[in-house]
């Protein structure tokens, strides 16, 4: 008997990495989204156990090996069963620096700098 298969972008909004179905099968139609290392340039791709998807996801790259298909979209909880997460950790990305007389000042820095300055008829 051949193994289930399902869709590659219904798997990906049913396991919960895209809100709609329409934007994973974008992804997907992009060339954003790899099968088993392989580029997947349609959404009706089918995908079963074991197979490997990579793909980003906001500002980073998951990878996860489809454990089961699903029947339906159900609760996170149900979702986080029909895959395991190979992705490796990431350190947090730096903070934006803050304002050391470089660009546009902030509402403070203005209010600051206009302090320091002499008003009108004022000496110095």
């Amino acid at each position: 008997m051949a193994e289930a298969k399902l869709r590659i972008d219904k798997w990906l909004w049913q396991a919960r990495f895209f809100k709609t179905r329409s934007l994973a099968a974008k992804q997907v139609s992009g060339g954003h989204v790899r099968l088993n290392g392989t580029r997947v340039l349609k959404p009706a791709q089918a995908v079963g156990p074991g197979d490997v998807l990579t793909f980003p996801q906001g500002r980073i790259v998951r990878v996860v090996r489809v454990e089961a298909l699903g029947v339906r979209r159900g609760p996170a909880t149900e979702a986080q069963t029909l895959f395991a997460d190979l992705t490796e950790k990431q350190d947090a990305p730096p903070k934006n620096p803050g304002f050391e007389g470089k660009g546009r000042p902030t509402k403070k820095d203005r209010r600051a700098l206009d302090l320091s300055r002499p008003r009108n008829g004022e000496l110095p």
